[in-house]
């Protein structure tokens, strides 16, 4: 389910959403983003407008803005002490 998620859970933007923040997640029309950090946490977010691709704006931003601030992006390299 998860690599599902990651390949083509926000439409045309997934890869990009992998990109830049690192989880799984799958949006819906409705306006609402729900993400995984598998073995961590899920996350979740519902906030309409739309963007082009079918993505709500503001859970977009909403998830990245936490996912940074928790260092949770899985594609993120952390330097050894």
């Amino acid at each position: 389910m998860l690599a599902v998620m990651a390949t083509a859970g926000l439409y045309d933007d997934s890869g990009v959403w992998l990109y830049h923040v690192g989880l799984p997640a799958k949006s819906g029309v409705g306006g609402g983003i729900i993400a995984v950090a598998p073995g961590k946490f899920g996350i979740a977010a519902f906030s309409p407008p739309l963007d082009e691709a079918g993505n709500s704006v503001r859970a977009q931003k909403a998830i990245e803005m936490i996912v940074n601030r928790l260092g949770a992006n899985l594609y993120i390299s952390k330097p050894a002490k």
